[in-house]
Parts: C-alpha cells; structure tokens; sequence
C-alpha cells in the first residue's frame, strides 16, 4: 500500500489512541501522536479514537487543541473518528454536556451511549457498503447517528432494540466515522478506506501543483 507522504496524527488526549497508532503502523504508515498544536504540523490526515467523548471536549480546551483541529477539519483533510471520534466529529449532540465541543466535520446528528451501558457493549458482523465481506465490530457504549444530512453517505446500519434500523457507518467528503473500534480486533478495511481518501487529496493536490 502506498504510504501517506506526511504522518497520520492520532488524537493522544484520552481513550484507545494506542491502538489506533499500532494498526496504523501495522499498515506500514507513520504515526504521530497529537497532544499539542505543534503535532499537526504536516499530518496528511487525523484519527480521532474512541473514548469518553465529555472528557476529549475537555481535554482540546487545556491542550490548546481546539481551534488548530477545527480549522484542520474545515480546511478539508481527511479524517476517521470511531465511536467517541464519531461524536466530536458530529454536527449535533443530542445527548451531550452543555458546553461539550463538536467539530461539525459532517452533518449528522449522534445520540451517545444509544445502546446502553458498558455491560450493553456487544460484538456483531456488519454488512458495510464497498467491502467484499462483512466487518467485526465491537460496539462499547456506542454512539447511533439519529440523522445524516443529504450530503452524508450511509455505509452500514445496525437494528436498535426499537427494530430500527440507524446508520453506524458513515462518509462525507474526507471524513469517515464509526459507531464502533475496528481497531480493536485488528480490522484493517476502515482505516484502509481513510487511507485512500488521504492519497486521493495528495494527487489532487499534486495535479494543482502542476
């Protein structure tokens, strides 16, 4: 696979952002763990992992993180957010803390912990959209995205106890979220579809360059 010519920067403020950096490395890309602003110099793309998502929102508050991320994302790089990343990623949270930040990097709505506690979390195979075969994902008090806008692709849904279907895989444009860790049983396909959003606004940006 050809490699990203800047490192993938892994947000490193709280939660499973190991994981996510031990994959990426697996696939043969350069890591880079965001604690401060000055780590997003040069990244060609942005994990944002799972977690506590209230405690994140703090946490960009203190590490000085919060506006350099938001105009990352607004500047168009690609970026994947898995469970927790999914809710700072969203546009609305309906279910949050007053004050809790949102980076509005697509437009979805996302209820957090929508299955339940941590003794709800569950393993299931999901059908996602362009992939071959189905996924493993674990979903640990997972959030559920009650509304996607009309720009935003739904990727793969999963039924609620209610017989609903609602979409826990989700694209528009760059960023990729995901309801569930697919770092965490070692399925690369997620972070090899971010990987290619990263490659495809490398050569575009090369052919303006021209």
């Amino acid at each position: 696979m050809e490699a990203p010519n800047g490192p993938v920067g892994v947000l490193a403020l709280q939660g499973d952002f190991r994981e996510h950096i031990e994959l990426l490395e697996r696939l043969g890309v350069r890591a880079r763990a965001v604690r401060v602003p000055r780590d997003l110099d040069g990244v060609s793309g942005l994990v944002v992992p799972g977690g506590e998502s209230t405690t994140m929102s703090l946490l960009l508050d203190s590490s000085g993180l919060l506006e350099p991320l938001t105009e990352l994302v607004r500047a168009g790089a690609p970026v994947l957010g898995t469970c927790a990343g999914m809710v700072l990623l969203a546009s609305e949270v309906l279910d949050g803390r007053p004050g809790q930040h949102r980076l509005g990097a697509l437009d979805i709505v996302v209820r957090r912990n929508a299955f339940g506690r941590q003794r709800e979390s569950f393993e299931a195979d999901i059908d996602v959209s362009g992939l071959d075969s189905p996924v493993h994902a674990v979903f640990i008090r997972a959030p559920v995205v009650e509304r996607a806008g009309p720009e935003v692709e739904v990727l793969a849904e999963v039924a609620m106890a209610d017989g609903v279907k609602r979409p826990v895989v989700c694209r528009q444009g760059p960023v990729l979220v995901t309801s569930f860790h697919p770092e965490l049983v070692g399925e690369t396909r997620i972070h090899e579809a971010f990987l290619s959003s990263i490659r495809s606004k490398t050569r575009k940006e090369n052919v303006r360059a021209l």
